[in-house]
């Protein structure tokens, strides 16, 4: 099963947003989406999910044209979050979770034993089970993430579209998340997340996909896409790199490059 685009635009109020974006992510891979603010990376998770329509291109999930898919399919088989979401009225933790087995009950009909275990699986998941009989002004902006990737866990969907989900984390936490998206993946959940931290997306994701100016620049392992050349034209950095204890590779964004200097010319070439 894949979700995938080809040559997919994106133009919101006259302004070109993506432009003939073709990716591709499916069952059992863990893909990084990177780059610099307003480099389309968040339009094109939301034009995945059927939330924004393109000007260009199409976007296929399963083989089948995403408009064609029934919206009620397409809920439990595409699980999304984003940033930018909020807890709306002051609903217990539990319930929110709980809107993440809305897809597979039927109209009006109340919880049952799987979608209680569903339920229950990620509120452990992501260390939100104390939280239950909170409400959701009285939580902190890392807990309100952790609930609303527990929400999005809670649907066990085939494709869970991330948008940001460690931004609000403390370290630990962060480590956490991309520890269980991970390990999701492993188990079968193919997971696209927008991430910043260029250090935990090279260690966790199996493929790194660099967007530039709405357009991809890269796709693939991390070691081939994340480039110095590359790192200091998208992002304009300069890297460290190193050798964990465990012989793990990593990078560490260090400085600013030189923009515009002789340096970046050779950079890219």
């Amino acid at each position: 099963m894949q979700l995938a685009s080809t040559g997919l635009s994106v133009q919101l109020n006259d302004r070109h947003i993506l432009e003939d974006v073709t990716f591709g992510a499916g069952r059992g891979e863990f893909v990084g989406l990177v780059g610099s603010n307003g480099a389309g990376k968040t339009t094109l998770l939301r034009a995945l999910a059927g939330l924004v329509s393109p000007s260009a291109g199409e976007v296929k999930f399963d083989g089948r044209l995403l408009p064609d898919v029934p919206r009620d399919e397409r809920a439990r088989r595409l699980a999304v979050l984003f940033q930018s979401e909020s807890l709306g009225w002051p609903m217990r933790v539990s319930e929110v979770v709980a809107l993440g087995r809305l897809p597979h009950r039927r109209a009006f009909a109340g919880l049952d034993a799987a979608d209680r275990a569903a339920i229950d699986r990620a509120m452990a998941l992501t260390e939100v089970a104390h939280l239950a009989e909170r409400v959701g002004p009285t939580l902190s902006s890392g807990e309100r993430m952790r609930v609303l990737l527990a929400r999005a866990l809670a649907v066990e969907a085939e494709i869970l579209l991330a948008d940001e989900p460690i931004t609000a984390l403390d370290p630990a936490h962060q480590l956490d998340a991309m520890t269980l998206l991970h390990t999701i993946s492993r188990n079968g959940t193919g997971v696209v997340a927008v991430l910043h931290d260029l250090t935990l997306a090279a260690r966790f994701c199996d493929r790194i996909v660099v967007m530039q100016g709405g357009r991809v620049v890269a796709d693939g392992q991390p070691q081939s896409a994340l480039t110095d050349a590359l790192l200091a034209s998208a992002f304009g950095v300069v890297v460290q790199r190193g050798t964990a204890m465990d012989g793990a590779r990593y990078i560490l964004p260090w400085e600013r490059f030189a923009l515009g200097t002789r340096e970046l010319d050779d950079a890219i070439a």
